[in-house]
């Protein structure tokens, strides 16, 4: 965990910049002592938020898997999507 006083960002905004970028880690910015802010760079950010996005659906199909809900396998999903396609192809409007 990198931590920093919060006054470095006004000082070495540069410096703090790096850090995120080079350590892939947020940098907890303190104030008074206190916890205050996280900062991290954008291409990191970008990252968790997309691996917490794929935790989210994978946990709703586990969800729907234990309360016995089923889904649909890989051949009926390419089935469907065939389907899709082929009614693209020809001008129709046929989605479900």
């Amino acid at each position: 965990m990198l931590i920093k006083p919060s006054a470095s960002i006004r000082q070495n905004y540069n410096e703090i910049a790096e850090l995120c970028k080079s350590s892939g880690e947020p940098v907890y910015l303190t104030k008074n002592g206190e916890g205050d802010l996280v900062v991290m760079d954008i291409n990191s950010f970008s990252r968790r938020e997309k691996m917490l996005k794929l935790r989210e659906e994978l946990l709703a199909v586990e969800e729907d898997r234990m309360a016995g809900r089923t889904g649909v396998t890989p051949d009926e999903l390419d089935d469907y999507l065939e389907n899709i396609i082929a009614g693209v192809e020809h001008g129709k409007n046929t989605l479900l």
